[in-house]
């Protein structure tokens, strides 16, 4: 019988998120114990989260998730975009409303909670996310540390110190924390019910892409339209690309400060483009070929994370839902007369899109191979794929339909 002495005590908080200003968040702790350091960001889908979690471009990020009810589908083993899964996770850490409860969904193989510990995820829950996401909002992602310790014993001393010591994400390289290490080839095209993921069958076109932290389904979209892919790690040469022979190159998406990722990608992005061979980029890739054309980039506020993004695609007058990730954007001001800006967000006016005048490269800030529209971008993948086909003087096919 418990002691009625105790009856009305407060339980121990088991979790803190700790933010660099010194502000303490108490909550309780799932998944992975442990304290990790990172920038706190938010986002607003409400669904993917397993998705969201594997994705490489949040290496360095403590996501706290708006939507109050996260992992009540639990997770499975097709819902993954990392390809190498026995990588650590680059997602620092995890913030929820909710308690997480039992799966309750048919594809579910595993509860939400245990899959974190598995990844090495540390969470904290019992949060009121919306007093979390107004502060970053109003101040910008702070850096913090989030810290899970079963006891409820914290060095909250230690903790402040640590997040205020974070240098932060500027200047920061992770593409090579998250990259494939070695080239390998990618064959499978996306899911199909009743059949799963099947395989391309005599790929016409052959695409390097450059993993600077690459998703599965991207590497899926570009096979459905024929392609055999070749993946090669993010400090890959122009000679290692060149000598392979490519119809076209992608650019992939990824963690950090594009500044310093381009130290070593650009000169490489910038001899693919002087030979007029086919680039397509997404996030990071964008950056990358927006640092190769002489634009610049910088940090954002509050970044751009989630699923209900509106995106004006000035080259058809539409707009696409969206989904995005990113914390740094293309300055629209500093790129060059020979870009044109193809795609804005119509949250904030910030670039989303761009596509070289005289060359054919083109690129996006979002994420056209994630579904939130559900399939509003996929075009784009045809769009590449049509630059292969002009330049090997085939007709195009329509981008829709």
């Amino acid at each position: 019988m418990q002691d009625a002495t105790n009856a009305w005590a407060e339980p121990v908080p088991t979790a803190v998120l700790v933010l660099a200003d010194g502000t303490v968040i108490e909550g309780f702790g799932v998944g992975a114990r442990g304290a990790a350091v990172g920038e706190v960001c938010f986002n607003t889908a409400m669904t993917g989260y397993q998705e969201i979690l594997t994705d490489p471009s949040y290496a360095g990020q403590i996501i706290t998730f708006t939507f109050p009810h996260i992992g009540n589908v639990g997770v499975n083993d097709e819902d993954i975009e990392t390809v190498n899964l026995s990588a650590a996770s680059g997602v620092r850490g995890v913030v929820l409303k909710a308690d997480v409860t039992d799966s309750s969904n048919w594809r579910a193989a595993r509860r939400f909670d245990a899959w974190l510990g598995a990844r090495g995820i540390i969470g904290i829950g019992g949060i009121d996310t919306r007093a979390l996401t107004a502060l970053i909002r109003e101040k910008g992602m702070p850096n913090a540390v989030i810290a899970h310790d079963p006891d409820g014993r914290f060095d909250l001393d230690d903790l402040k110190r640590q997040a205020s010591a974070w240098s932060g994400l500027e200047g920061l390289d992770l593409a090579k924390e998250v990259s494939s290490t070695q080239s390998y080839g990618w064959d499978e095209k996306t899911w199909a019910w009743g059949e799963g993921y099947a395989k391309v069958e005599a790929p016409k076109y052959h695409v390097v892409a450059i993993d600077f932290g690459v998703k599965r389904n991207i590497l899926r979209l570009l096979a459905d339209q024929g392609c055999r892919v070749t993946v090669l790690p993010a400090t890959a040469t122009a000679e290692d690309v060149l000598a392979l022979e490519p119809d076209g190159v992608f650019l992939s998406n990824g963690p950090g400060d594009p500044a310093a990722t381009g130290e070593y990608a650009v000169p490489t992005i910038q001899a693919v483009i002087e030979k007029g061979i086919p680039t397509f980029g997404i996030c990071l890739g964008h950056q990358m070929l927006g640092l190769a054309v002489g634009a610049r980039t910088s940090k954002m506020h509050q970044g751009h994370h989630g699923a209900n993004h509106p995106v004006m695609d000035h080259t058809t007058g539409k707009v696409e839902i969206t989904s995005m990730n990113h914390g740094f954007a293309v300055e629209t001001a500093t790129l060059p007369d020979t870009v044109e800006e193809t795609h804005v967000s119509l949250f904030d006016g910030s670039n989303a899109g761009l596509r070289l005048k005289d060359k054919p490269a083109f690129s996006v800030q979002y994420h056209p191979e994630a579904s939130p529209g559900p399939q509003d971008s996929h075009y784009l993948f045809r769009r590449f794929v049509n630059l292969i086909r002009v330049q090997k003087g085939e007709a195009e096919v329509p981008e829709r339909g």
